[in-house]
């Protein structure tokens, strides 16, 4: 188990493989983002982008499991605080390949809660080509590896 002070600022890891399928991306976008280029190729045709597009958030929570797999479940997670700076750099199409890359640029005790630390960590969602196709900045609560020290009891 990995805890707030086994964590450094500047480490990276690069984990997951992800097949992005046309079926998987048109079922997700017909549930909750089911807008023209995300669900009818035709439509997608004649849009911006040219082809079927996943949309951002399919993008996202595939990242978001490839981290739990690939991180989380080896850490003394406890939540998280949000995330900023969400972007979507590049469209993912039917058949790309994701991955994740992390990196930590941020981490403090908490002053509410000794027992917890904040780490806050750069995501990238890349696809087989390396292009970085999302990214974000979350900020997650980890546990500290002897919280009874911390105990005002």
């Amino acid at each position: 188990m990995q805890y707030y002070e086994d964590i450094e600022i500047g480490a990276v890891d690069e984990f997951g493989e992800y097949h992005v399928t046309k079926d998987e991306l048109v079922e997700f976008a017909e549930q909750y983002d089911p807008q023209p280029f995300h669900v009818d190729e035709e439509a997608a045709t004649d849009s911006a982008f040219g082809e079927l597009i996943a949309s951002g958030w399919h993008t996202a929570s595939i990242c978001m499991r490839l981290l739990v797999d690939g991180a989380l479940n080896e850490q003394a997670g406890m939540g998280a605080r949000g995330v900023d700076e969400l972007r979507w750099k590049q469209p993912v199409t039917p058949g790309d390949t994701l991955s994740v890359r992390t990196e930590v640029v941020d981490k403090r005790v908490s002053e509410s809660d000794p027992k917890r630390g904040y780490v806050d960590t750069r995501l990238e969602g890349l696809n087989q080509d390396g292009d970085v196709v999302i990214s974000w900045l979350a900020h997650a609560m980890i546990e500290r590896r002897n919280p009874a020290e911390y105990s005002n009891n």
